[in-house]
């Protein structure tokens, strides 16, 4: 089985993600091998898994950070190297965020697959950038693991993060100027641990802030 991706108009970086309460949210890793940690992942996440078959993840390219006009076929096989990858990323990202060591059993698995040939881009007569045609599911595993060397190993690898939310997992690079961002997207969790906290606040028996006047 196949799939081939069609152009989108919507190139802001980010990916458009829905809460469990059915709301829509704007989620942005960060990195294209953290975009993919969205469909699924290894052991509990793994209920959350979308890359069903290979006109997913085809569909997955066309949501993703790379950029427009990308003529690629998927195979089944090719489907399942790039799942196994995505596991391997996964505890790698989140051992980064939380200054654990990273396990060379996972770091294996990326460095087999960025061994193979990227994804290839070219330019056009008009000076744009496109990609070569006919590209293939093993040009796009080998991409998204040496995209995940790239992050794990440079400017960024200490600023890799996982949401601040108590019940949330997502992964993402902080990239902000003062590198304090903590959530996933200030307007899901952002606001929702505020009001969580405000609520904590307001409880019965909760500390009284400093100067509030209350005696």
């Amino acid at each position: 089985m196949s799939g081939r991706a069609g152009e989108t108009p919507d190139r802001t970086p980010g990916l458009t993600l829905v809460s469990h309460q059915g709301k829509a949210y704007r989620f942005d890793p960060g990195a294209l091998c953290l975009e993919l940690l969205t469909t699924g992942g290894p052991g509990r996440f793994a209920r959350y898994e979308v890359l069903h078959e290979p006109a997913d993840l085809v569909a997955w390219t066309v949501r993703s950070r790379l950029p427009d006009g990308l003529d690629i076929t998927v195979t089944e096989g090719e489907l399942e190297r790039v799942r196994t990858l995505r596991d391997a990323v996964f505890p790698l990202a989140a051992d980064r965020a939380h200054g654990r060591p990273l396990r060379a059993a996972h770091l294996d698995v990326v460095n087999a697959a960025a061994a193979g040939p990227p994804l290839v881009a070219r330019i056009e007569p008009d000076g744009t950038r496109a990609w070569a045609p006919c590209a293939t599911g093993a040009q796009l595993l080998s991409t998204i693991a040496r995209d995940a060397i790239d992050l794990f190993t440079g400017p960024y690898a200490h600023r890799v993060r996982e949401c601040g939310a108590h019940n949330c997992y997502l992964l993402f690079v902080d990239t902000s100027r003062p590198g304090r961002r903590r959530w996933c997207a200030m307007e899901h969790c952002g606001n929702r641990e505020k009001a969580r906290a405000h609520r904590s606040r307001r409880a019965p028996g909760a500390p009284v802030p400093p100067g509030s006047g209350t005696p």
